[in-house]
């Protein structure tokens, strides 16, 4: 048997798939203002666990935050100590550093006034925004009004909606309202910081007391949902290996990256969710020491 053989022989052994239901969303608490591609809202359990497993003493830091749901959730229930979002996308970008500082009330005053129609919301987004308020507004805007929440270029606005009621069936008002208003409660618990998720990796290496959850752009679908979709997943699994801290990673089903996870003497284990278009699928999560993930099945 070939080392590669034998090498493969032992990543089995930690891969034993869940057989159990996916996790219902409808569950979870729906935190973040975003309907984020590739979102992790359905991992939110096991991302409850895993913190509960390493103690709350610890500094969560989410380097490719996106709709933050992550962070939002260890922030809202208490599950360690501060939360540190990153996001390189200057437009996702725009709007955490608008509701996390001195302009949300601005941000939700024009979520309640806007004319949601075809003509209307079209003519906003071709605007060129004059400020950083009117660039998270606009986000905003084109995340809950184009299909599938997509943000990259090209994406179009959705037609029929739910129950055929159009672009109005896409935009709540009042959940907006709140779910902004409650992040500006607890703003203190968060940190943003606009740049590289790599970087900031780099840079807390040697942080014993950081938790990172790595939720790094999808190696398939990238293109098409994100503006930055392209990532050096072999520099991310190098410095992984030198976090002196807790990670995990989640990924989408690729043998690239579970080939990568072997190189680097990672384990492996697949969790089974649901898609928003109901199809059951399998992510990958990648750690250290995954034993707290199989305890939950």
């Amino acid at each position: 048997m070939s080392k590669v053989e034998v090498a493969m022989s032992q990543l089995t052994l930690f891969k034993c798939e869940s057989e159990d239901k996916p996790i219902n969303v409808a569950t979870v608490p729906m935190r973040s203002p975003f309907r984020y591609p590739g979102g992790k809202t359905w991992f939110v359990p096991y991302v409850r666990r895993w913190l509960q497993s390493i103690g709350r003493e610890v500094e969560l830091i989410e380097p490719f935050a996106g709709g933050g749901i992550v962070s939002l959730t260890a922030a809202f229930e208490g599950l360690v100590v501060r939360t540190i979002m990153v996001e390189k996308d200057e437009d996702v970008a725009a709007v955490w550093r608008t509701i996390l500082g001195q302009q949300r009330e601005w941000l939700v005053r024009n979520i309640e006034n806007v004319k949601i129609t075809h003509e209307n919301v079209r003519k906003l987004l071709k605007k060129s925004p004059r400020s950083l308020r009117e660039r998270a507004f606009g986000t905003i805007l084109r995340n809950r009004l184009s299909h599938g929440g997509i943000l990259a270029h090209g994406a179009g606005l959705i037609k029929n909606g739910e129950n055929g009621k159009g672009l109005k069936s896409r935009w709540y008002v009042a959940t907006l309202r709140q779910r902004i208003l409650d992040i500006g409660e607890i703003k203190d618990k968060i940190k943003f910081i606009q740049g590289d998720g790599l970087d900031i990796i780099s840079k807390n290496l040697e942080r014993k007391k950081a938790a990172f959850f790595i939720d790094p752009p999808y190696t398939v679908a990238g293109r098409r949902l994100y503006k930055y979709h392209e990532l050096d997943h072999e520099r991310l699994f190098e410095l992984a290996k030198r976090i002196s801290g807790h990670f995990i990673m989640t990924y989408d089903d690729a043998t690239e990256i579970e080939n990568l996870a072997l190189r680097n003497r990672f384990e492996v284990e697949r969790v089974l969710m649901k898609t928003t278009h109901h199809l059951r699928k399998y992510e990958i999560v990648v750690g250290r020491d995954l034993e707290w993930l199989r305890q939950m099945w």
